[in-house]
């Protein structure tokens, strides 16, 4: 067993609030629970849709932050999701013929 590391699956957990939560993740959280909370405080709720209006804050932020496999939360894939639509990509050709590649471009 020279040289052999077991690495586990979950070191990340171990800096995280609670095993699934960042810092951030519990801000966002908490001020849209509260933008909530003050809206419903503050506004009469005649009608379901003015319910929905006012919860709607708290039900986004939670959305956002729920844990998902594979991922941080849902607020991590669109951030990935939007850098890779939006940021250039370069594909480095590093195959079993890469030495090819390069007699190609020397011939040009």
């Amino acid at each position: 067993m020279v040289n052999n590391y077991l690495i586990p699956a979950n070191t990340k957990s171990g800096q995280l609030i609670l095993g699934y939560f960042k810092p951030f993740d519990l801000i966002l959280l908490g001020t849209g629970v509260l933008i909530s909370l003050v809206l419903l405080m503050t506004f009469p709720m005649s009608s379901n849709w003015q319910v929905i209006l006012v919860v709607m804050p708290g039900l986004i932020s939670a959305f956002l932050v729920i844990p998902i496999p594979n991922y941080h939360n849902i607020l991590t894939i669109i951030i990935e999701a939007y850098t890779f639509l939006t940021n250039r990509r370069n594909y480095v050709w590093k195959g079993w013929c890469v030495k090819d590649v390069k007699d190609v471009q020397n011939n040009k």
